[in-house]
Parts: structure tokens; C-alpha cells; sequence
């Protein structure tokens, strides 16, 4: 048996850490519109923002702490008096956050944000061929492109947004991007995922296993049977899927506890995200019976890592930046590391659910 308090504290300094992010202008990516590009900031309306939020939501859920609950609100009232962004797959991650929260409240302040975004996804968002949504962001448009991103920026949303307000259409949406990402990025060969995948080019890109976009798959598999009611063939499908990529992920993991920002590559860096990410999704998975104590015991030991990677005043280290598509496999090595929200909130769901471990109570 653990001492949860180490994890209850840090969970507190998390959640502290990632309300502070502030941008310090080391990266310069202005949007298509020709605004300023913020992924860092709190206060910004974007994709690591949204993940950061839907950790909060998910902690609120569980605790009941109203002081997240607060959080949460001020959060969508002053994105809602400031105006909402253009449209597109990194844009939507908010509003999986926002499901969470009116799905509880029935606040009626959230309703025609939620039901106006959800419209505009089926009837505007650019698709590739077979239907998938293409993985349009806020400084470029990727034609024809798969990204297994989108699945927890876009479909989560549709899935627990169509559940919470009967629309079944929503859900069924989501359930054939899952399948349609799944056929063109679930790597036979050893069951991870690849990054991409491009139409025109026929190819999945440089094949990389990236880790990051393995644990949205990991996470996204884990929550979305709890997100909304599937289809049973579908479910079963998925099921599949989670049990094949949870079984290429445990040798892969170090003796640190962690995985590597490209999973197969022992030349990589060790990093946290994609570490908590995982585990927050092996050990859901296995607490619901739907992995194996293996797994279970994999994310003990990624929690030991995450927890050592949590600084005094709660900033989670060793993140990579957000990640392109990218043409080779050395792009990935090089990528920067950097606090953001959804280190911050894959920490959050990590700690969260380890705390529904008997060895952490």
C-alpha cells in the first residue's frame, strides 16, 4: 500500500500548474487568420487548452470539488464574451470539457454553444475519402490527411455530447471515425498506431509510432464505451484494438516506467505525456475489466515516473511540444520539450485514476 497523499498533493499543485501556463513567446506560430497562434496560455481557445480542460472536468467529476467546478465556468464565460474561434479539429477539443460539465449541470448557458458546434462539425468539417475527418488545424490545412489526434479532439466530443443530449446521430458519427481511423493507422504488423496517414500519398508518412498519439488511442479507447453507449459489434471491435495495442505497449516500456516519444525507438527521449497517457488508459482499462493485471502493474510504474516528473510548483517536465506530421523519424527525436495543458491534464488523469487503485488507497 502507497501513500495516496503524495498523489492527492500533487494532483492539487497539477491543477495549480496548468491554471498557470502562461505563453513566453519561445514558439512563433501564427494561425491561418493571421491571429497569434497560443498553445501554452491557460486562457487560450486551442487543442492543448482542451485537453487540459477535459482533465479538469474529469477531476471535477470525480471529487465534486466545487473550486474545479468554478474553474471550469469563469473558464467557458470569458471564451464566450471574448468569442469563439473559427472551426476546426484542434478548435473542437474544448468542447468535450464543456459536454462534461452541462451533462452534470444542465446549465443552460452551454447548451447552444454545444449543439451549435456539434451542427457545424457534420455539416462543415472537411473530410478525406471513406468519410474521416481531415485533420484541419488552426495554421494549416492537411489535405487529405488522417491523424490519430482527431479521434480524441473531435470524436470523444460527438460521442459523450451525442449521449448527454440524445442524439444518436452524433455517437454514430463518432463510431465511424474510430473505425475509419483504425483501418488506415492501427499498424497491423505490431498493433501500435502510426501517426498519419495521407490519401494522396498512399502512405502512412515517415510510420512512426509516435507515443503521444498512441496514448490519445490508449486514453480515448479506455473513456469512450463510459462517454456514450456503442454499437455492440462496434465495441467489440474496439475492444480488440485497445487489447492489441496494450500488449505491443508493455515491452516496450522502461526500466523508468516510461515510454519513449517513438515507442520502438531506443534512441528517443523518455516522455511524460505520452507515459501518463497510457497509463491513465492501461489502468482504467484493467479496472474495468478489460486488460490484464499486467497492464495494471504498468501503470504503477508509469505513475512513479509521472510523480517524479512534477516540480515544486507543479509543472509536469519532459513534454514534448506539439508535433506536426512528420517525414522522417528524426523529427520526432527533435522535437522540444515544453510545459502545456495537456501534460498538465494527461499528469491529471493519470494521478486521478490512480487513486481508484487499491495499492494508491
Amino acid at each position: 500500500m502507497r501513500d495516496d497523499s503524495v498523489v492527492r498533493n500533487a494532483l492539487t499543485r497539477v491543477v495549480d500548474g496548468l491554471t498557470a501556463l502562461r505563453d513566453t513567446g519561445r514558439f512563433d506560430e501564427p494561425n491561418l487568420d493571421g491571429t497569434v497562434g497560443d498553445y501554452i496560455s491557460f486562457q487560450s481557445w486551442e487543442w492543448p487548452q482542451g485537453v487540459g480542460l477535459y482533465g479538469l472536468a474529469r477531476l471535477w467529476r470525480d471529487t465534486g470539488e466545487e473550486r474545479l467546478r468554478a474553474v471550469l465556468e469563469d473558464w467557458y464565460a470569458a471564451q464566450e464574451t471574448r468569442g469563439l474561434p473559427s472551426l476546426n479539429v484542434n478548435t473542437t477539443a474544448p468542447m468535450l470539457a464543456l459536454t462534461l460539465l452541462w451533462d452534470r449541470t444542465r446549465d443552460p448557458r452551454w447548451e447552444a454553444m454545444l449543439s451549435g458546434w456539434a451542427d457545424r462539425v457534420l455539416a462543415e468539417m472537411p473530410r478525406t475519402p471513406e468519410g474521416g475527418f481531415q485533420h484541419d488545424v488552426s495554421d494549416k490545412i492537411n489535405d487529405g490527411e488522417l491523424w490519430d489526434d482527431t479521434l480524441f479532439m473531435v470524436a470523444l466530443f460527438l460521442a459523450a455530447y451525442g449521449e448527454a443530449s440524445d442524439r444518436r446521430a452524433l455517437v454514430d458519427e463518432a463510431q465511424h471515425q474510430f473505425l475509419v481511423h483504425a483501418r488506415y493507422l492501427a499498424d497491423p504488423e505490431t498493433g501500435l498506431w502510426f501517426h498519419g496517414w495521407s490519401f494522396p500519398r498512399r502512405s502512412n508518412f515517415a510510420r512512426a509510432r509516435w507515443a503521444r498519439g498512441n496514448a490519445w488511442i490508449t486514453a480515448g479507447l479506455a473513456d469512450l464505451p463510459e462517454l456514450c453507449r456503442l454499437d455492440p459489434a462496434v465495441a467489440r471491435y474496439l475492444d480488440g484494438v485497445l487489447g492489441a495495442q496494450m500488449a505491443a505497449l508493455l515491452p516496450l516500456q522502461t526500466a523508468n516506467g516510461a515510454w519513449r516519444t517513438l515507442l520502438d525507438d531506443p534512441s528517443s527521449y523518455e516522455e511524460t505525456s505520452a507515459t501518463a497517457g497510457i497509463a491513465y488508459g492501461l489502468m482504467k482499462a484493467a479496472r474495468l475489466g478489460r486488460a490484464s493485471d499486467e497492464a495494471r502493474r504498468a501503470g504503477r510504474r508509469a505513475v512513479d515516473y509521472v510523480l517524479r516528473q512534477i516540480d515544486a510548483d507543479g509543472i509536469v517536465g519532459g513534454v514534448s511540444y506539439g508535433t506536426r506530421m512528420g517525414h522522417d523519424l528524426q523529427f520526432y527525436r527533435d522535437i522540444p520539450l515544453q510545459p502545456t495543458g495537456y501534460g498538465q491534464s494527461l499528469a491529471i488523469l493519470c494521478l486521478a485514476e490512480a487513486l481508484n487503485d487499491p495499492e494508491f488507497r
